[in-house]
C-alpha cells in the first residue's frame, strides 16, 4: 500500500471510487449469501462507503480497514455519529454503534486484531491493487476469514493496456488463481457499465464489465 498516493487522492478529492448510492450487486447478492443472518462483516479499504450503512441497517456489525484518516473522519461525520478512538497495535480503532473502522495498513491486520468474522464485502480493495500486490493481499485476506465465511467480491474487466488503474482490471482466470486455493469461487453476475463510465469510454475502452463473485472459505 502506498499511503502517499491514497492520501493525495483524498486531499485532491480524486475519489471517483466513492459512490453516492448503494451498489446494486450488494442489494441483489448479499441476501443470497447470508440469508438475512446478522454477521460480523469485514470491509477492506472501506473509505467512507455508504454500503457499510446498508449492511449495518440489516443488523450486521461492520468492521472496516482504511489507510486514510480523513476518509474515516468523513464517514463518521456523514453518518452523524461521534466515534470513540483508541490505539490498537499499529491501528487507530474508531468505534460507534454498529461500525468499527481500523485506521491503518490493511496488510498489518491479524485475526486477533480483526476479531471473528462471518462475512466480507470487497468492492474496492482487490481492484485498487496493482498485480504485484494482489497475491500478498489475498493471502492476508484468507488468513482473516474463517472456514465457512462468505464474501461478496466485486471486480472490473477491461483492456488494461488502454487505461492505467486504479481501478485495475482483474480477469476471471486471475480471480480463480488468486482465491481458488482457499476459497470456493463462483461468478454471480457481470454487467457492462461503460455507458455510465465516461472516463473509460474516452480512453477508447469498448466495454467495462463489473463482475460479482461469491467466495466461500474452505
Amino acid at each position: 500500500m502506498d499511503p502517499v498516493f491514497w492520501q493525495e487522492r483524498w486531499q485532491t478529492r480524486q475519489i471517483g471510487f466513492h459512490q453516492s448510492s448503494i451498489h446494486p450487486f450488494l442489494e441483489r447478492w448479499w441476501p443470497t449469501l447470508h440469508a438475512g443472518q446478522p454477521a460480523r462483516v469485514y470491509v477492506p479499504l472501506c473509505g467512507k462507503s455508504l454500503d457499510m450503512v446498508w449492511l449495518a441497517v440489516r443488523g450486521h456489525r461492520v468492521v472496516g480497514t482504511e489507510l486514510v484518516g480523513a476518509a474515516v473522519q468523513e464517514f463518521f461525520g456523514e453518518v452523524g455519529t461521534a466515534a470513540q478512538i483508541e490505539a490498537v497495535g499499529p491501528f487507530r480503532r474508531h468505534v460507534s454503534g454498529s461500525f468499527e473502522i481500523l485506521e491503518g495498513d490493511a496488510f498489518a491486520l491479524t485475526p486477533e486484531l480483526l476479531g471473528p468474522m462471518q462475512g466480507a464485502y470487497d468492492r474496492a480493495a482487490l481492484v485498487a491493487l496493482p498485480p504485484a500486490m494482489r497475491e500478498r493481499y489475498v493471502a492476508s485476506f484468507a488468513r482473516l476469514m474463517p472456514t465457512g465465511s462468505r464474501t461478496l467480491l466485486v471486480a472490473f474487466e477491461y483492456p488494461q493496456r488502454l487505461k492505467a488503474g486504479p481501478p485495475f482490471s482483474v480477469e476471471p482466470d486471475e480471480v480463480t488463481r488468486l482465491y481458488g486455493r482457499d476459497f470456493v469461487v463462483r461468478e454471480l453476475e457481470r454487467v457492462d457499465i461503460i455507458g455510465a463510465s465516461p472516463k473509460f469510454a474516452e480512453a477508447g475502452i469498448p466495454a467495462l464489465h463489473e463482475v460479482a463473485y461469491a467466495l466461500e472459505r474452505k
